[in-house]
């Protein structure tokens, strides 16, 4: 079992102020309109804290980071 943290945007919150992106470019690409384009790939351990701070500082709250406990398939055997 391992523990990835993922970056969630809320869409109803999010006003394309473009700060997530602005911090995060490598990870959070915008669209035409300066929305964020999310792929829920796990932020690697060393960006961590800068996607806490995109988080903590986005105007609106719209940004967070979460944990997703991805489980192993059922016929796994370690």
């Amino acid at each position: 079992m391992s523990t990835d943290q993922h970056i969630d945007i809320d869409w109803t919150s999010g006003q394309a102020h473009g700060l997530c992106a602005e911090l995060m470019p490598d990870h959070i690409p915008l669209d035409e309109w300066g929305c964020p384009l999310m792929q829920r790939t796990p932020v690697p351990s060393r960006t961590v804290k800068r996607a806490r701070r995109a988080a903590a500082d986005c105007p609106v709250l719209a940004m967070r980071l979460t944990q997703a406990t991805t489980l192993p398939p059922p016929n796994h055997h370690p």
